[in-house]
């Protein structure tokens, strides 16, 4: 698993700004169109655009906003985040659905530098499946916790490691799953080099000092698409 550039932080132009303007963004990025593009097919001004993704009281109608969810496949509830609290997969099945296998390298892009993805782990009172924000570095899947946390546990076990995306517009999606032992970062040196490499930093904040890393000894992933 390759690492790739860490994106310019001080990157400052057509910043989203506002939980609309960063979904709208987001979703033009996951389907490769510019702004204008994106204007295009919503059939609306770029400049109307831009005021959507740059300024947090924007406030358009509804049928600007269907006319953008349908623009960019998805649905209002998704860029209104109408659909924040409720799981992934409500849609009904397409009707003509093709599960493939994805190659090595496939998955390997799939899990980016970066991202959330679930860890399973083994307790006493039976396996656990967690979510953490991790890394890839070194062609390792890597993740910080505390001491006695429960993705600690993970250290001296041979793990899961999933991680996915779902399309509820198109009832389609992707996973990846990673295998392999995982063990605690105990040489001083490497996990400093991993303070400095990796990308992810907990979401749930707080002082996570314990580095995990993951061997990825098994690498595989399907896809179900139209």
């Amino acid at each position: 698993m390759s690492e790739r550039t860490r994106p310019d932080a001080g990157t400052t132009a057509e910043r989203p700004v506002g939980d609309l303007g960063r979904r709208l963004a987001t979703r033009r990025a996951q389907l490769g169109l510019t702004r204008q593009e994106a204007a295009t097919r919503a059939g609306m001004a770029p400049s109307y655009l831009k005021h959507l993704e740059e300024h947090p009281g924007a406030a358009p109608n509804r049928g600007a906003l269907h006319s953008l969810a349908a623009a960019l496949l998805t649905t209002m509830a998704e860029l209104t985040g109408g659909a924040d609290d409720l799981p992934p997969g409500l849609e009904q099945a397409n009707r003509s659905p093709e599960l493939t296998e994805l190659s090595t390298d496939e998955c390997e892009s799939l899990l980016g530098t970066h991202g959330v993805g679930r860890i399973a782990v083994t307790t006493a009172s039976g396996p656990v499946i967690l979510p953490v924000n991790y890394s890839v570095v070194d062609g390792t899947i890597v993740f910080r916790t505390n001491s006695g946390a429960t993705p600690s546990l993970a250290s001296g076990q041979q793990v899961a490691f999933e991680v996915d995306r779902i399309d509820d517009a198109f009832s389609s999606g992707w996973s990846v799953l990673v295998r392999g032992p995982a063990r605690t970062v105990t040489d001083a040196d490497e996990a400093r080099r991993l303070d400095e490499q990796a990308y992810s930093a907990p979401w749930a904040g707080g002082r996570r000092d314990l580095w995990v890393r993951i061997e990825s000894h098994t690498v595989t992933g399907r896809r179900i698409a139209v």
